[in-house]
């Protein structure tokens, strides 16, 4: 094996291995967006439910 073959190899194996990390990089980008979409849905609820309980305090103290 000559010298250039050996450029060669070390090449594609680098090559490879760009490759890998950044299919890895996408797989993490796009647990990234899924946590936080589900995060931001688990906190979007929240206020909702402390919107509805805001409200229904609001007519009880308007019903006395």
């Amino acid at each position: 094996m000559g010298i250039a073959d050996q450029f060669k190899d070390k090449a594609q194996e680098l090559a490879d291995q760009g490759k890998q990390k950044a299919g890895q990089a996408k797989d993490q980008a796009k647990e990234r967006g899924r946590q936080d979409r589900d995060q931001r849905s688990d906190s979007s609820s929240g206020m909702q439910d402390r919107a509805q309980d805001a409200a229904d305090q609001a007519r009880e103290r308007f019903d006395r």
